[in-house]
């Protein structure tokens, strides 16, 4: 059953997030100030928060940049997931995976379903893994980043969730890196 294992300790993580956006800058970014808040809530490190526009180049660049950072475990973007010309993100990050993780759009779409019924077929919320970092790419809206937190994120990025969670496979997601070495 799922749950808690409070004789677990908790472990935080530094998790960065990318706002893409052409229109929002810090004042007015209510989705990363939602995701900003709710990392720091749990007792994570918010440990790097930045907006760029939709392109590919800088929304690659700065995810890229994160996955290289030894103090980022997790990347967390929101916005550019719809189907509008500038909603560029899934093609910047996608073709980056080392693996997908098709299970985090189903269950991030079974909650949004719930709320918001088949307008959730509008928005492409995918994740991955690169460079032994965990991303998700969420839609730009801060109730869609209240969702994939509140109903996925909070869960699996806390040590304690059972029966299982990211954070005990964080070590071994660049095993395939290693294979031949030592």
């Amino acid at each position: 059953m799922a749950g808690l294992d409070e004789t677990r300790p908790f472990i935080p993580l530094g998790i960065a997030v990318l706002t893409v956006s052409d229109t929002r800058d810090l004042a007015t970014d209510r989705s990363g100030d939602t995701l900003a808040a709710r990392i720091e809530a749990a007792g994570h490190r918010l440990a790097a928060r930045m907006i760029v526009t939709d392109d590919v180049a800088a929304i690659r660049e700065a995810v890229e940049a994160w996955t290289r950072d030894e103090a980022v475990d997790v990347v967390i973007t929101t916005g550019g997931t719809g189907f509008t010309g500038r909603d560029v993100t899934p093609e910047a990050l996608e073709p980056l995976f080392e693996k997908r993780m098709d299970g985090f759009s189903a269950v991030f779409h079974r909650i949004s379903y719930d709320k918001i019924g088949t307008s959730t077929i509008q928005s492409r919320a995918t994740g991955g893994v690169l460079n032994a970092t965990f991303i998700f790419v969420l839609p730009g809206s801060p109730g869609a980043c209240r969702d994939a937190w509140d109903g996925i994120l909070k869960a699996q990025l806390d040590y304690r969730h059972m029966p299982c969670n990211f954070v005990e496979i964080l070590p071994r997601l660049d095993e395939h890196l290693r294979r031949g070495k030592g």
